[in-house]
């Protein structure tokens, strides 16, 4: 038995149960494909009403969609550029970091994994 992917989820709440079907990666290609689907859906169904924008760009079909993925895209790449002027190596905080501290051994709950 996977330890991600339970078989036995008889104990589970609902919600729970849900969330083990969504972790599924088969079920996770079906969500991905049934986005994607509705996403051509919704571009297509532009094509089928006349539109009244303000400007004439606003009248081109798919505007909006071609526009929202080009801004969301930007975004990203804009964030990937911000991290390069943001990060700080892993001792920036030198010896005030509370990740560097040393803890006593007999004071720690140390968990056994079976990976």
């Amino acid at each position: 038995m996977d330890k991600n992917h339970p078989e036995d989820t008889s104990g589970y709440s609902p919600l729970a149960k849900l969330f083990v079907w969504f972790a599924t990666p088969a079920n996770a290609n079906k969500i991905f494909a049934a986005l994607i689907a509705l996403c051509l859906l919704l571009f297509l169904s532009d094509f089928t009403y006349k539109k009244y924008g303000h400007f004439p760009i606003e009248k081109i079909p798919g505007f909006y969609g071609a526009y929202g993925f080009i801004m969301f895209t930007a975004l990203i790449l804009a964030a990937k550029t911000l991290r390069l002027f943001i990060k700080r190596d892993e001792a920036y905080y030198g010896e005030k970091s509370v990740d560097r501290e040393e803890y006593p051994a007999d004071q720690l709950e140390m968990g056994q994994h079976n990976d």
